[in-house]
Order: C-alpha cells, then sequence, then structure tokens
C-alpha cells in the first residue's frame, strides 16, 4: 500500500536523490541542489511505501494556477516498476482539485513514453518546442 505525500522529509529527499542519480536525464543532480528544486515547486506529488519506508514515485507540478501547469520529474524507483505507480502519480497530478481546474497541463516525455502517457489524456503539442539552451552547471 503506497500512500501520497506532498512535503518530503530529509531522508525522503536522499532517496529523491539517488533515484534521480538512476536516470539518464537527473544522474548529474547534487543532492545540495534537491530541496532548492522542491521549495520552488508548486505542487510535490510522492508515493511512500511505509512498510519498506522507502519512497516509491515521484513527480512536481509547476503551476500558474489558471492556464497553464507542467509536469516534472516523473520518476518511479526500478525495483517498483511495473505495479502502475506512475499512472498513480499522473493520476493524482491531473484529479488534484486545484490542478483540474488548469486550462493545460504540460509535461516532456521521450518518445518510447508517449504511448503511456497518451492514456492519461495527454497527446502530441502543436506547437514548436524552442529552448534556449543553459550551460551545463558542475556541482561538487
Amino acid at each position: 500500500m503506497f500512500t501520497v505525500i506532498h512535503q518530503l522529509t530529509s531522508a525522503q529527499v536522499e532517496q529523491l536523490h539517488q533515484m534521480y542519480l538512476q536516470e539518464w536525464w537527473s544522474n548529474k543532480r547534487a543532492l545540495a541542489d534537491v530541496s532548492p528544486l522542491l521549495a520552488n515547486s508548486d505542487l510535490l506529488f510522492g508515493l511512500w511505501d511505509e512498510e519498506a519506508q522507502r519512497l516509491a514515485g515521484f513527480c512536481r507540478v509547476l503551476t500558474d494556477w489558471v492556464y497553464r501547469a507542467i509536469v516534472f520529474d516523473v520518476i518511479v524507483a526500478a525495483d517498483y516498476r511495473g505495479q502502475g505507480l506512475g499512472a498513480k502519480l499522473i493520476e493524482h497530478v491531473t484529479t488534484h482539485p486545484r490542478i483540474a481546474q488548469v486550462e493545460c497541463i504540460q509535461l516532456f516525455c521521450t518518445p518510447e513514453m508517449q504511448p503511456f502517457y497518451e492514456k492519461h489524456g495527454f497527446g502530441q503539442a502543436e506547437q514548436l518546442l524552442m529552448v534556449r539552451p543553459c550551460e551545463v552547471r558542475s556541482r561538487e
């Protein structure tokens, strides 16, 4: 059984960091950056395994509460995958009372994850994504 949590303890922050280190898209994140990352997010969704005392999954949302919300960092610990936890996270985000009222919920995903998100009502954007590259900063 998993409990949805909206704040992380320092031990849970460390567990999240360990999850980040296992993924290609987040493996350069420093532990020192995780707490400010969380503090500057509008909503946090963690899936807490009470029995194992472990963070099993996580995502976060930035939003203006009216027109746009963007979901970041959807992540499930490797040994918890295949149990529908990613779907639970997305369901909790999209049914959150304040997010459900937002005009548009956005996220970025890799091509192989597209079918997963399409099952949850997301579609490919019509607009062109523009990115201003930033220098990768080294944190040690």
